[in-house]
Parts: C-alpha cells; structure tokens; sequence
C-alpha cells in the first residue's frame, strides 16, 4: 500500500487532527488532504484524511496498528481504505442504455477508479453494447414465479466476482432484503424525482434530516425502505412550458447520468461518510 485514505468518527474533543498528524509526521507520512466536519448537536466529529506512504519509515501493518490505538483512545471508529485498489463494480440495469453506456465509457476512459466484470439485466437489449466492451452480460429476467431463484443467482454472481459496489442503471426492479442487508451502504439507485417527498409540516427541518443537496434527479443508497436511503448527490435543471416531453425526457436522462455517475465517483474515491440517514460528501 503506497498511499492511504482513512475516515474517523468520534465524539468531538480536542487534539484530534494532532494525535493524527503527529503520529504521520513522525513516520515521514506525508497528508495529501484532509478534511474535517463536526455536528455539534450530537458532539460527533468526522474525518477524512489522505496519506502518501512512500517514504514511510516503519511497515504498514505497523502504523495500521498505531492508528487503531489513537481510535481506541477516542472510543471512534476508523475504516482505513487502499485508493489505488480499484473496487469491483456489478451494474443492474433493464432497458434503458443512456446511463450503462454513460458508466461503460467513464470506466474506459479511466474516469472510475474501478473493475467492471458483469452487467445483470432481467433484459437481453443491451447486450450487444455491454459485451463490446468484453464485459460478461447476464440475462435474468424476473417475474413474480421466479424472483426469489433469480435473486439468488444474482448473489451468487455478485459473490463469485467479489463485487464491492453495485450500481442500478435504471434497474426497475426491487431488490430484496437479504441482498440490500448483504451489501448494506453498497448499492447505488438513480431515481428520476425529488427525494425523498417531503409531507406534512416542517419540511425544510425533515429535508435537513435526510441530507438533501439538490432538487431534481437524486442518487442514493438503497435501503429496504424504497427510495429512501441515505442521499449522495442531486442536480437540477430548469425547464419551461416550450419543451416538449421529449425534450424533457431527455433533460431528465442527462441529469440522471451526471448525478449516478458523481455518486458512483464520490462512493469509488472513499469521499462519502455514512450517519444515520445523512452522507456526508468530502471533496478529497
């Protein structure tokens, strides 16, 4: 491991950026970035730091022990992430191609830091565009007889290629309980709304809540409440009584594309915090 990226949540107290700081800089550690936030309500910090570890004096493991010490002393929690390990992504998708070919190209192009060796679809109309770019192509059409069978062949595949992260392209189909508790804060959904819809009185408090960023397309994790999961990003844009649906339809697809894709960048980059219902989103 020749750099490092590393998220704490504590309870909020000082001399936390030192303790961090201090143990890197006697190490010859060198910090690329970090990032800092505090929710004073609740006394929790959050952090996220970026290490360089090649001229690093002493082994990794090593200082991985050093640093669990410090999170001890703060009774937090640390999760320590290799950057330059790009993550196994599956894509879901069904019909649409817009934003699996949006995803296929970014990764191409190098733009996703990631391994793409499958797209499962309950279709066979994108197969063709998948597979040219020598990506195995998985046709698993679900009805109400055979969701549960396919699910399970949906597990199996993502557990056979050791997927960290899954992406619904516009999957329009409901995933199970047992496969959003498997990859718990690992799916990624693109929902064409605002979300969630915010009812009843004080909606600006319940928005806050739930970490909302934009109005217009939303990407989330998935939970098992539906589209309800924990916002990433959102996008917008303004549209007048002269488009057409066509035109609109259209507008919608390029706000979906550009919001999955920042998500899927912020969950590949370890950029994303996860609190409650909340994300926060550090710029790295």
């Amino acid at each position: 491991m020749s750099e490092m990226i590393f998220h704490l949540t504590c309870p909020d107290q000082r001399g936390i950026i030192a303790q961090f700081t201090q143990l890197l800089y006697q190490h010859k550690v060198n910090v690329l970035s970090l990032e800092q936030h505090v929710e004073p309500d609740e006394g929790l910090f959050f952090m996220r730091a970026h290490a360089d570890l090649s001229s690093m004096t002493i082994p990794s493991n090593a200082l991985i022990d050093l640093l669990n010490e410090i999170e001890g002393k703060l009774s937090g929690k640390l999760t320590i992430h290799d950057p330059l390990m790009p993550l196994n992504m599956a894509i879901l998708c069904t019909k649409e191609q817009a934003h699996v070919s949006d995803l296929l190209m970014k990764h191409q192009s190098k733009e996703l830091n990631c391994n793409i060796p499958l797209v499962i679809s309950n279709h066979d109309n994108l197969r063709s565009s998948v597979e040219q770019y020598r990506i195995e192509y998985y046709h698993l059409p679900v009805d109400a007889e055979n969701r549960e069978f396919q699910e399970k062949e949906i597990l199996s595949l993502l557990k056979t290629h050791n997927i960290d992260i899954v992406v619904l392209a516009r999957y329009m189909q409901i995933l199970s309980p047992k496969i959003v508790q498997q990859y718990k804060g690992r799916v990624i959904n693109i929902h064409h709304a605002i979300l969630p819809a915010f009812k009843g009185d004080m909606p600006y408090h319940k928005a806050w809540v739930r970490g909302v960023k934009m109005i217009g397309a939303t990407a989330h994790y998935v939970t098992e409440a539906l589209d309800e999961g924990p916002i990433i990003e959102q996008d917008v844009e303004s549209v007048t009584h002269q488009y057409s649906v066509k035109e609109m339809i259209q507008a919608g697809r390029d706000i979906e594309r550009r919001v999955l894709t920042s998500a899927v960048k912020a969950h590949l980059q370890h950029r994303i915090l996860l609190h409650g219902q909340r994300t926060l989103i550090f710029h790295g």
